[in-house]
């Protein structure tokens, strides 16, 4: 009897043991533990299978950063008045046509003030409610109003405004309310995921996403004297304007602000560091009261390096001097290559930019450059950029939109130019009298891969001034394979660069 009482027990405990090892083989191939607990594993068929109780989702980090960022991007609404000329009445002094198709039919035939509605985007920078959004949405509104994700509206007010950098601060009379916190845009890199919030077309609240897929592009523009944008494949559509471009880390690396409206996935941003030296001035003075030089810099491309003979390979060449500017008046040239400021080194033009707005108006600085292909100092007295002069008005003549055909023309590398002439130039509203006029690009042409437009007057090429179409000629039929042209385009000069293909 006890020998079966002792087989019986042994035989319960290899029966328990045996169900214990088998339920513990159907748990681990159904379970697995993790550092946030027992988490339920995918079966052999490959479906999704959820995670026990207690464990959260792993989401798309973009999913986060939405919902952290979106509370401070606000829409705004502006409202502006605007002159609306009359519908001229053909029928006008008609006795017969006065009866019937009177002042009712045709409107008031006085010129008349009439409201005019954009849209924008900006972003909270701070609880007490300062926004910072570009200049272009809010430059000539009359009325300024903010709605915020939760359905608040406010009315705004104007603090500063920065048109050369097109910048301007707005605040609303609020308070803890949620905020951007801002980031480096230095430190940011090329093919960075980021995050655009806007206000496309109206539509609130609109999330993109994409790579920064460059840095220190240049756009050229009248009156604008930026240079350093981001590039960007976050879709950017109209109405996106000033509205933020966020990193992986939920921090503003820049203010959307550009797009070219005939591409696809190429859209623009301010860097934020250069927004935060403005917006500082905006919020402190209304105004901005750094530096002013007065110079269009560009980058410094291996083609133009190879095309003008530049002793150097880093550093940012002038493209434009405005006239009456400080770099006028001390003696900096277009085609001058900047190699340091002060005792910083410059390696892309952003440098530039940076180092004279982090002056003062009156500091002295001293440049060095590369002229000719010789080094040379030149020390400057910054004047006030509050005080930067436009385009002169000289340079903005109005054409007079006549017929005159154009001349001779010579085409190469799929680029058609005719001379220039003051009667051209003013025929066809130009800023320069000389050089060749670009009349048409063809689409696919190495000539269009370069970036000439038709009405570009070409007025160097590889630092040989062009006048006429014999220039052109002989400058084309060099044996090189890189050309650098300085080009005049809507009142400005910039240098394009075209290499080796």
């Amino acid at each position: 009897m006890e020998k079966f009482k002792k087989f019986g027990t042994a035989a319960l405990a290899a029966l328990i043991l045996f169900a214990g090892g088998t339920a513990g083989s159907y748990i681990a191939t159904r379970y697995t533990l993790g550092e946030s607990g027992v988490v339920k594993q995918t079966n052999p068929a490959g479906e999704a299978v959820a995670s026990l109780p207690g464990t959260e989702d792993v989401k798309n980090p973009l999913v986060a950063i939405v919902k952290r960022s979106s509370p401070a991007v606000v829409n705004i609404d502006v409202e502006s008045m605007v002159t609306q000329q009359p519908v001229m009445n053909p029928f006008q002094g008609n006795p017969f046509f006065d009866e019937f198709f009177g002042e009712e039919f045709f409107g008031p035939q006085q010129p008349r003030k009439v409201p005019r509605r954009g849209k924008g985007s900006g972003f909270i920078v701070s609880r007490d409610g300062y926004i910072l959004t570009n200049n272009h949405v809010v430059e000539d509104a009359e009325k300024i109003r903010v709605t915020m994700l939760d359905g608040r509206t406010f009315d705004a007010k104007k603090v500063g405004q920065d048109p050369t950098f097109d910048l301007a601060v707005i605040q609303i009379e609020a308070k803890d309310l949620p905020f951007l916190p801002l980031g480096d845009s230095d430190a940011t890199e090329v093919g960075e995921q980021v995050v655009a919030i806007g206000n496309p077309y109206g539509f609130g609240s609109t999330v993109t996403a994409g790579i920064v897929s460059a840095k220190n592009r240049t756009l050229q523009a009248p009156g604008v004297n930026f240079q350093g944008f981001l590039q960007t494949d976050a879709a950017i559509n109209p109405g996106n304007s000033g509205g933020p471009l966020i990193d992986m880390n939920g921090s503003v690396i820049g203010m959307n602000t550009a797009i070219i409206p005939y591409a696809q996935g190429i859209g623009f941003a301010i860097p934020i560091n250069m927004a935060k030296q403005v917006m500082d001035d905006l919020i402190k003075h209304g105004e901005v009261r750094r530096g002013w030089l007065g110079a269009t810099v560009q980058p410094l491309t291996a083609p133009l390096v190879e095309a003008y003979k530049i002793p150097v390979k880093e550093g940012s060449i002038i493209a434009d001097i405005q006239p009456g500017s400080p770099a006028e008046k001390f003696g900096l040239k277009r085609g001058d290559v900047i190699v340091k400021i002060g005792d910083k080194d410059v390696k892309s033009s952003e440098d530039v930019v940076y180092a004279v707005r982090n002056k003062l108006a009156g500091d002295k600085v001293n440049f060095e450059i590369y002229r000719d292909g010789k080094k040379m100092n030149v020390e400057i007295t910054l004047g006030d950029v509050s005080g930067a002069k436009t385009i002169e008005n000289g340079r903005q003549r109005g054409g007079k939109g006549g017929g005159q055909q154009a001349p001779a023309e010579s085409k190469r590398m799929g680029i058609t130019v005719v001379p220039n002439s003051p009667e051209f130039s003013e025929e066809h509203n130009l800023s320069e009298s000389g050089g060749v006029v670009v009349v048409s690009v063809e689409r696919g042409s190495r000539g269009q891969r370069t970036g000439l437009r038709a009405g570009d007057v070409i007025l160097e090429i590889n630092r040989q001034k062009i006048n006429s179409i014999a220039d052109w000629e002989r400058m084309m039929n060099e044996k090189t394979k890189n050309f650098g042209f300085l080009v005049s385009r809507g009142g400005q000069t910039l240098f394009i660069s075209l290499g080796e293909e």
